[in-house]
């Protein structure tokens, strides 16, 4: 019989967006793929790629014990159903019911860190208590037996490490893979230099220092446009109003893109990707990016910097400052010799180190390796 093996995803796009390549690579290797996730308009994507969907209900940004309570006994009930062998939690959220719904099952688990956010990047009270509750939980769910705990950089390793979880139950794979061979090396577009930013329109990811950062280039007399092509998160506390994006989107030389599919689109019409994230697992952005040939610049935190390499990527600068921000993208928008020469090298490094198949490897490999403990 084949080997079951069950994603536990938030939301059926997060699934799509960001652990397609994985679950490529395990049934390419032998598992029978199940998703559970709560469906909205991924849900006929996922049972096209031939992987069997579970929908359950997952309330994101709530910490009402009774839609926890109701997460976690959809999940007991797919487990009863199927049998998994193993699961991948993905994110903090999934890993923590997913873990509660697997207690007393004979099952390995993944739970993936995919970049510590809000919880423990922000300093309000309610993260701090998160913070508190969650690292505690953590050492009990994460050092059972046959577990992993999935991070993407080893910054994410050390946190883990200073949580108290054991370095025999932490695995590192390096993202979720990115597909090399649809994303290409794109030509640079005519006209006035261009930076593009992707994701979602968050606090966290910095995007308020990078439209500030846009101002201060533009009081300099320079013509350089900046495209945001994402949407904000409303179960996300650090997500941008709508307002304020509406009014953003009212200011010379920037547009909002809202969601852009595909991805090709946005690179193809900009000159330089950017990504002033406070915290990142591994961008997802910047791999795309990269693939596409795209010189960078991102704020020198955990994550970003696996990526962009100074000097050779691009450009690296100090978290939350603006003024270091408009200068980077001065001097890659002032320079085509020097765009082409990170972006190459970007595309080089992509193909090598982050590419579907690597990770795909990877993650085949760590199932495999829990599967045989557990026999």
């Amino acid at each position: 019989m084949p080997r079951r093996l069950l994603y536990v995803v938030s939301e059926d796009w997060y699934f799509l967006s960001h652990r397609l390549p994985m679950a490529r690579a395990a049934r390419g290797a032998g598992f029978e793929v199940h998703v559970a996730a709560r469906v909205a308009q991924g849900g006929a994507a996922i049972e096209a790629e031939g992987f069997t969907l579970h929908p359950i209900p997952f309330a994101r940004g709530t910490l009402s014990p009774l839609a926890a309570l109701r997460t976690v006994a959809a999940l007991r009930r797919i487990h009863r159903a199927i049998s998994p062998a193993i699961c991948h939690h993905v994110a903090l959220q999934a890993s923590v019911f997913g873990s509660l719904a697997a207690l007393g099952k004979r099952v390995a688990l993944v739970n993936a860190m995919t970049g510590f956010g809000y919880t423990f990047i922000a300093k309000d009270l309610k993260a701090r208590l998160l913070r508190f509750f969650a690292g505690g939980l953590l050492r009990i769910l994460f050092t059972r037996n046959n577990s992993a705990a999935l991070v993407q950089n080893p910054d994410d390793r050390e946190t883990l490490l200073a949580l108290g979880i054991p370095e025999s139950h932490i695995a590192l794979i390096p993202g979720s893979g990115v597909d090399t061979k649809t994303l290409q090396p794109l030509p640079e577009p005519d006209g006035p230099p261009v930076a593009a930013y992707v994701g979602r329109l968050l606090e966290d990811k910095g995007v308020r220092a990078l439209v500030e950062a846009h101002r201060l280039l533009r009081t300099r007399g320079m013509k350089i446009e900046l495209r945001l092509a994402g949407t904000p998160d409303a179960a996300n506390p650090a997500s941008i109003s709508e307002k304020e994006i509406a009014d953003w989107g009212r200011e010379d030389g920037i547009s909002m893109l809202g969601h852009v599919e595909p991805i090709t689109k946005v690179w193809a019409s900009a000159h330089i990707a950017v990504l002033p994230s406070r915290r990142e697992g591994l961008p997802k952005a910047l791999l795309e990016a990269a693939a596409c040939g795209r010189a960078m610049i991102a704020a020198d935190v955990p994550g970003c910097r696996e990526v962009v390499l100074p000097g050779t990527t691009g450009l690296l600068v100090p978290v939350d400052d603006a003024a270091a921000l408009a200068d980077a993208i001065a001097t890659l928008a002032a320079s085509p010799k020097l765009r082409a020469h990170y972006g190459a090298a970007a595309r080089s490094l992509v193909v090598e180190k982050f590419g579907a198949d690597v990770i795909g490897r990877q993650t085949v490999a760590l199932y495999d390796r829990l599967l045989a403990h557990a026999r």
